[in-house]
């Protein structure tokens, strides 16, 4: 069995006793989004309920076990084990309910994406893997070079482009015709 106890923050705090653990298992839930974290503290078997109580600096869990016992403290997401043990009022107890199970992380696993269909658009159609783009009689291919039978009919160029201007050059060239700069 495990406990539960509401803070007045949208936070929730499950303690479980597991074996010789005790596992304290935050929840916080706002607008939107829903954080959770859990921490398993060496214990022992707990020998009664676990008791909460408000303090100035947060909230203090008090879980009594056959080894003695444990106070927690608890200050917006972060928790430690106290050294010393504070002596809470019983006025600033906080209720604490039994329920069968701390919740399961409420989001499942993200499924893995799935492979990006073709995009078409009017006689333009888009691929990856290779990069390829056709649209009507022209294509561009970026990836693997294409073979004969992958070009449809066009033909593999050999001409190549200057990389300062960008204007065609003769594959022969060592300087572009334009513009001067060395081509390697």
């Amino acid at each position: 069995m495990a406990y539960v106890g509401e803070l007045d923050t949208g936070q929730k705090i499950y303690l479980e006793n597991q074996g010789t653990q005790t596992v304290i298992t935050s929840i916080f839930s706002g607008l939107g989004q829903q954080q959770q974290s859990s921490s398993s503290i060496s214990t022992g078997s707990w020998t009664a309920e676990p008791e909460m109580y408000k303090t100035a600096n947060g909230v203090v869990l008090a879980i009594t076990t056959d080894r003695g016992k444990y106070c927690v403290q608890i200050q917006g997401s972060s928790m430690s084990v106290m050294n010393e043990t504070p002596s809470p009022s019983k006025e600033r107890q906080m209720q604490m309910r039994q329920v069968e199970s701390t919740p399961a992380s409420s989001m499942p696993p993200m499924e893995p994406m799935q492979p990006m269909k073709p995009m078409k658009m009017g006689d333009m159609e888009m691929k990856l893997n290779p990069m390829e783009m056709r649209m009507g009689n022209m294509q561009m291919r970026m990836g693997s070079p294409m073979s004969p039978s992958a070009s449809d009919g066009v033909r593999q160029s050999k001409r190549r482009f200057c990389s300062q201007c960008g204007e065609s050059v003769d594959p022969s060239d060592r300087f572009c015709s334009s513009c001067g700069y060395r081509l390697d």
